[in-house]
């Protein structure tokens, strides 16, 4: 039997989102110029309102009411990204780790490279935040969304948490 899959658009501050589900499950997030391109030919028809949680958590994360996605999800990879994938998850909002600290998170010191193949991999852009993930000097690497895009997340991940740091009762 083959998997169902749908996909809408929403608009963000980093431009247009299409995610996608399968089987009714969020299994895509790409963005405008998504580096590989994804073959947007199996994306399935447009069923917006199939996507409503999902819109209203992005919309949360956008204007900093949300801090991680409680969506299910249904990526698809080799056993090595999904591992890798699931440490992307335990990255704290705000906060980055390098390549080589989720090589060390997955149990494979070494596979820094393999860990930067399968963040570069990852189809659920933001949701499994590897954004976050940084070369060992602090430089900002590679994006699927370009640099920019990254920069932009990572600012507003920070501002939102000073801006709650600021606010807080002492």
């Amino acid at each position: 039997m083959t998997a169902s899959r749908t996909h809408t658009l929403i608009d963000s501050p980093i431009g247009e989102l299409t995610l996608v589900a399968t089987d009714d499950v969020l299994s895509g997030v790409y963005m405008a110029e998504h580096h590989p391109a994804p073959d947007r030919t199996g994306f399935g028809p447009r069923a917006d309102a199939d996507f409503a949680e999902a819109a209203t958590q992005f919309g949360e994360y956008f204007a900093g009411d949300r801090t991680r996605f409680t969506l299910p999800l249904a990526p698809v990879g080799t056993a090595f990204q999904l591992q890798v994938w699931e440490a992307l998850r335990q990255i704290e909002y705000g906060t980055t780790r390098t390549y080589s600290q989720i090589a060390l998170a997955v149990g494979r010191p070494t596979a820094i490279r393999a860990v930067a193949a399968a963040n570069a991999r990852n189809p659920l852009s933001i949701v499994v935040p590897c954004h976050r993930v940084i070369g060992s000097g602090g430089k900002l690497t590679g994006y699927a969304g370009g640099v920019e895009r990254k920069r932009f997340l990572l600012e507003r991940e920070a501002e939102v948490l000073q801006a709650r740091d600021v606010h807080a009762p002492a």
